[in-house]
């Protein structure tokens, strides 16, 4: 079966079209499938209506092809057969003023091809029936892109939250009704939200990554698959060979690729290493120092001005380098130290360091770079809370 030509607007369930009243429609044959969709309305009066067919039509015919003896023959099965072959989601018979009953071997041909077959009563014209298509599909369109919206807007408010990174994941599993997770450099899970699929889908996903995972020109961006009845997607986080974003769901709509993307843009926002600009300085004052430099020598490359210590616990359970990473986009510094029991931050010194939900801080006196390795807390004690 050809695949349809899809329009730029959502599927409409053929359930919904049932359910319209105005239009009172009644199926009388196929199977009565919720997840039947179809994606626009033609007419036609052609006993072959294969060469005029893209695939996923409601077609509509009034019998006006049908020939007296067709009822004796073959013509009703050759006839839904193509409709069939050339991907047809459904046919509606308007009854009059042709035929006042649809034929029982179109019936019976639509039972046995399973193509659900309408009833279109006298006075509901196919005109009628095309245009309650486009008003449920604009309805659903209006729908799908107010989704899209209000996920892009919970997300862009997930990644200011504390310990943005899993934030994000949350909402986005929310809103993709799924599993959220975040692949290392290693491939190791580093953060996930939302329930874990079942079986093989796991595996699949972290396979579906390394596809995504930059190694040399042509490699994908993104890729999707579907393994154990799930739909698995992976986007690759900046550009070089660092996180990949991976999600699975049970279903997957029009607009999930989007919302999905904004994330993957925060995403790599809030874990990717700048590779110029002060990205660059950092590198180079880090090599500077492991050539033997002084820190006095290297301060300059992190910007003019003295800085604050900040030593940073988390007030239950361990630290790792996501959430640490989160602590200093928070704090507006990427000059991060993750330590076995402490977390240390070199902010600049005209930036008060904010309270921070989940951290127990602890704030140094504005130092210069000989003083850094020294300055701690007022007391030496510790981290002692900032609010």
């Amino acid at each position: 079966m050809p695949d349809p030509v899809v329009p730029p607007t959502p599927p409409v369930p053929l359930a919904a079209l049932l359910a319209r009243a105005d239009l009172a429609l009644r199926q009388i044959a196929g199977p009565a499938d919720a997840d039947t969709v179809i994606h626009w309305a033609h007419t036609s009066e052609m006993a072959d209506p294969y060469p005029y067919l893209l695939g996923g039509e409601l077609l509509l015919s009034a019998g006006v092809h049908i020939p007296d003896a067709a009822g004796s023959g073959t013509y009703f099965d050759d006839y839904v057969s193509r409709i069939v072959a050339a991907g047809g989601a459904a046919l509606g018979f308007g009854l009059a003023p042709v035929h006042d009953t649809v034929p029982r071997a179109l019936v019976e041909a639509c039972d046995t091809y399973e193509l659900p077959l309408l009833e279109v009563p006298p006075q509901t014209t196919f005109s009628g029936v095309a245009r309650a298509v486009w008003q449920l599909m604009a309805q659903a369109r209006h729908a799908e892109l107010r989704r899209v919206t209000e996920a892009q807007q919970s997300l862009a408010a997930a990644a200011a939250r504390p310990d943005p990174v899993r934030a994000v994941l949350r909402q986005l599993a929310q809103r993709m009704a799924g599993w959220a997770v975040l692949y290392g450099l290693e491939g190791a899970e580093v953060a996930s939200a939302g329930r874990e699929p079942d079986g093989t889908a796991g595996g699949a996903l972290a396979e579906l990554a390394e596809v995504v995972r930059p190694s040399g020109p042509g490699t994908p961006t993104s890729a999707t698959d579907t393994a154990a009845g799930t739909h698995l997607a992976a986007y690759a986080l900046g550009a070089g060979p660092g996180f990949v974003l991976g999600v699975a769901a049970a279903h997957r709509d029009p607009g999930d690729h989007t919302i999905a993307s904004v994330a993957a843009v925060l995403l790599s926002l809030l874990t990717g290493e700048q590779q110029s600009g002060s990205g660059a300085a950092r590198s180079s004052a880090l090599v500077r120092l492991l050539l033997g430099a002084e820190p006095q020598e290297v301060a300059p490359l992190l910007g003019e001005g003295s800085r604050l210590v900040v030593h940073a616990r988390p007030d239950a359970g361990p630290c790792d380098p996501v959430a640490a990473s989160a602590l200093g986009a928070a704090l507006g510094s990427p000059l991060v130290d993750l330590a076995p029991d402490v977390v240390r931050v070199l902010v600049p010194a005209d930036r008060e360091p904010a309270p921070q939900p989940g951290w127990t801080l602890g704030v140094s006196a504005p130092a210069s770079a000989p003083d850094w390795p020294a300055a701690g807390p007022p007391g030496g004690a510790g981290p002692v809370p900032v609010c």
